[in-house]
């Protein structure tokens, strides 16, 4: 009842896209001056959105996305507009949101859509799902987003410990970093998006 090889390509397929090891720094950037137990749930937060948004589409994403007439390269330009305008905030310093509001957004968006459950782990999943053929198939592809979204979740929040170690100055450095990266990842999801939509033209 349980298909390695499928489990393994489609875990390596996300955990390439998804980047847990790059999504620390930017995680901290935008949980930093927060209390620890505020950031713990964030983490969770992040996590939990992004596993409900690869599930929904998961089980009806090209239905979804077949109802609302959007194809995926509009949906990866869209994903790379909003990425862009939370980089330009961390590059620039901006912090004049609400503080509940701002904890609700970085867990939403963009933590858990578009930066983890973003248009590519979005379409492998889709595909992942459709191509799974058996009972066997199916376990493996859910265990591996499963497992996906636990590694990411631990990732983040064992992250917290360098914020620790790092102060005030390092937390700086490392929101500017993280915003610099990020809007270079924005522009090439914006570029490929703009690719596709000439390929396909």
């Amino acid at each position: 009842m349980f298909d390695l090889a499928i489990f393994g390509s489609l875990f390596l397929t996300l955990f390439v896209i998804m980047d847990p090891p790059g999504i620390t720094p930017i995680f901290l950037a935008l949980t930093s001056g927060r209390p620890a137990k505020v950031q713990r749930s964030m983490a969770w937060q992040a996590a939990a959105v992004a596993f409900g948004v690869i599930a929904v589409f998961g089980v009806a994403g090209q239905q979804i996305l077949d109802y609302l007439h959007v194809s995926v390269p509009a949906l990866m330009i869209a994903g790379g507009l909003l990425l862009l305008l939370i980089a330009l905030d961390l590059l620039t310093g901006k912090t004049d949101e609400p503080q509940q509001t701002k904890d609700v957004n970085v867990a939403l968006v963009p933590l858990g859509m578009p930066l983890l459950a973003g248009p590519g782990a979005i379409v492998s999943v889709i595909l992942a799902v459709q191509h799974a053929d058996g009972a066997a198939a199916q376990v493996s592809v859910w265990a591996a987003i499963v497992a996906m979204h636990a590694v990411l979740w631990v990732t983040m929040r064992y992250s917290l410990v360098i914020i620790r170690l790092i102060k005030d100055g390092g937390v700086v450095l490392v929101t500017r970093l993280a915003g610099m990266m990020l809007s270079a990842i924005a522009v090439q999801q914006i570029i490929n998006g703009m690719t596709q939509v000439v390929r396909n033209a």
